[in-house]
């Protein structure tokens, strides 16, 4: 029989046929959507596993850069990955109403909560749920919003102060800048979030162990990522997932739980402002799921005076409820946890850190904030704190910031998009429907033709405007700038994060002098999907706080009354 000489042959033939079929799987990778006639790394066009080592390594952003110094403006990564650095790719990939989504890498990253994964607004790859969402809180992240949150981050701001003289002031332990200023970055988004800081600052620990868990969740996702249907395999495994949908395990991520107590701790404030005004609730007061939302659609009124976050996510529910779930507030506040404080303090490590390595360009920034402190254009001068207006006065302030987000962005790897079907062009290439495509920060930020032949140097002053006509070239530079991302899909916390930075840089300088523990030293970093520092070690002493001169105390009082 058939079947007989199949098997037959199978039992004599099988390594044979084995390699043959393997041979034949990588062929077709090799040669898929025509993908070939793109350079880049031999075993790369045949298998993603080329990817996942290469990022397992944790420093692939040295690979992208050097990849295409190589091999030009298009490296294919993957059999189905193509690398963009070609600034004019940025518009067409990123761009609105284009028809890319995410790809599944951002998949990975979704929380899981009783054997379900929460897409959120980042990790998303429904375009459509994506928009619907993003409308309903996006006010409360608009830059118009940032005077209302101000007040929050003042409060842990001056606790950072206080902690960092009585913890690092005549104290023979030095600073771990990055972990400190993480700790600061997570209070500030617990503050704003929730109203209340989640005791990093005040107990100088990592509380329940969130920062070291997001640590170890990054270097999971970096690589599994790159081959997503690994993660069905191992944390979003079906049958781990229903077991704890059942109840009999709990799947759920560390990180929702943090959040979830986070509101949970908010809950009898809530419980209370719904009874009081008549709504109709759900849920005890140390449930970790919020109420559920019984008023009509056309009751907008605020459950809680306070405007930080959660206040704004839950009149979001109370004024589109059929699509802000209760579900929906807890994956903003799980976003808040996730993401709040990597980026932030990443990117405040980075001004930091090549302000001390750049003493020219820390002595010029300096002078200017005291200059301004001399001139009575601050309104503090008991703790040194700097509001977001008077921070918008310091224009080198700004050049050093943004030369910080250009030699380290945050995110290390391409943000990866999918084409649409039928195809697009991008930079002047047809690029197939259904390829991953993507530009990383990395590269695009260190584009000579961009940014000047010394991209590898931090330098503030490439930032400023020489004279008349030099406005396109700082606007170029501007536009290039990836580091939140670009489009539709812009981080939607940037503005948080950008009120931190540019309050808390000019007003640790005001206040301390910061030093390496040892200037030889150079940081180590790890890259994973966000490029996070280590070592980076710090002394503090306490710097007397530059006063106005005489005749200008006046003026002091003015900024005051307008901030």
């Amino acid at each position: 029989m058939i079947t007989d000489q199949i098997v037959q042959v199978l039992s004599q033939h099988w390594l044979a046929i084995g390699v043959g079929l393997v041979l034949a799987w990588l062929a077709r990778n090799r040669y898929y959507n025509g993908l070939h006639k793109y350079p880049g790394p031999f075993l790369a066009s045949l298998t993603d596993w080329w990817r996942f080592i290469d990022v397992h390594g944790r420093r692939p952003e040295r690979t992208h850069i050097a990849l295409h110094k190589k091999y030009g403006p298009v490296v294919r990564l993957g059999p189905n990955t193509l690398s963009f650095s070609n600034p004019e790719a940025l518009k067409t990939i990123y761009g609105l109403n284009k028809g890319f989504i995410k790809s599944d890498f951002y998949v990975v990253q979704q929380s899981v909560v009783k054997g379900h994964s929460l897409p959120s607004l980042f990790s998303t790859t429904d375009n459509d749920f994506h928009m619907q969402f993003r409308r309903c809180v996006n006010a409360a992240f608009a830059m118009s919003a940032l005077v209302q949150y101000e007040p929050f981050v003042d409060n842990t701001t001056r606790l950072f102060l206080k902690q960092t003289e009585r913890l690092y002031i005549d104290n023979p332990q030095a600073c771990d800048f990055t972990r400190w200023l993480q700790f600061y970055a997570f209070d500030v988004i617990g503050e704003i979030t929730y109203s209340k800081r989640h005791g990093f600052i005040e107990k100088n620990e990592d509380v329940d162990g969130i920062v070291a868990y997001l640590t170890k969740l990054f270097l999971y996702v970096a690589p599994i990522g790159q081959i997503p249907i690994l993660d069905r395999f191992f944390l979003k495994n079906p049958l781990y997932l229903k077991l704890s949908e059942w109840g009999l395990l709990d799947a759920t991520f560390p990180v929702a739980k943090f959040a979830r107590a986070r509101m949970a701790e908010r809950l009898p404030e809530l419980e209370k402002a719904k009874s009081g005004s008549g709504g109709g609730g759900g849920g005890g007061g140390n449930s970790p799921v919020l109420p559920t939302a019984e008023k009509k659609a056309s009751d907008h009124r605020p459950l809680v005076k306070s405007p930080d976050l959660l206040s704004k996510f839950l009149a979001a529910r109370e004024a589109r409820p059929e699509f802000m779930t209760d579900t929906l507030v807890q994956t903003m506040a799980v976003s808040m946890a996730f993401a709040g404080s990597e980026t932030t303090a990443i990117s405040l490590s980075a001004v930091f850190y090549f302000l001390l390595k750049t003493p020219r360009a820390l002595a010029r920034l300096r002078d200017e904030i005291d200059t301004a402190a001399r001139e009575g254009r601050f309104s503090d001068y008991e703790t040194g704190l700097v509001t977001w207006h008077e921070s918008q006065a310091l224009p080198y302030l700004d050049m050093c910031v943004k030369e910080a987000f250009r030699l380290h962005p945050a995110p290390g790897l391409p943000m990866e998009r999918v084409v649409p079907k039928g195809g697009i062009e991008i930079a002047g290439e047809k690029i197939p429907g259904g390829t991953i495509v993507g530009c990383s920060a990395w590269v695009l930020h260190r584009d000579p033709h961009i940014f000047g032949e010394d991209v590898e140097v931090y330098r503030p002053e490439r930032w400023e405007v020489r004279g008349p006509g030099d406005e396109a070239r700082v606007k170029a530079m501007n536009g290039t700038m990836l580091q939140f991302g670009m489009g539709s899909r812009t981080c939607i916390g940037k503005n948080i994060s950008l009120l931190e930075i540019y309050k808390l840089v000019p007003t640790m300088l005001r206040r301390f002098e910061i030093r390496f523990d040892n200037p030889d030293s150079e940081w180590e970093i790890v890259n994973a999907w966000f490029v996070k520092q280590h070592n980076f070690i710090t002394r503090f002493s306490l710097r007397e706080i530059v006063k106005p001169e005489k005749g200008l105390e006046a003026a002091g009082l003015g900024v005051e009354a307008m901030a």
